[in-house]
């Protein structure tokens, strides 16, 4: 049974520290892109959510 430890190690062996430290890097860049466009996306769902039950209020 691999474990992640193991899978770890290997990792560790075989790649090059710069190249998992870049990787890494490019990785949280585009988790960070990622998140600031889910969150433009929730606040518009959030004023488009307003907008409807103001909406219904005035009928």
């Amino acid at each position: 049974m691999t474990t992640q430890s193991d899978i770890k190690k290997h990792i560790d062996q075989t790649i090059p520290a710069s190249v998992q430290a870049q990787s890494q890097e490019q990785r949280i860049k585009e988790l960070e892109r990622e998140n600031k466009e889910l969150k433009q996306a929730n606040e518009i769902i959030r004023k488009a959510a307003a907008f409807l039950a103001q909406a219904e209020l005035d009928h």
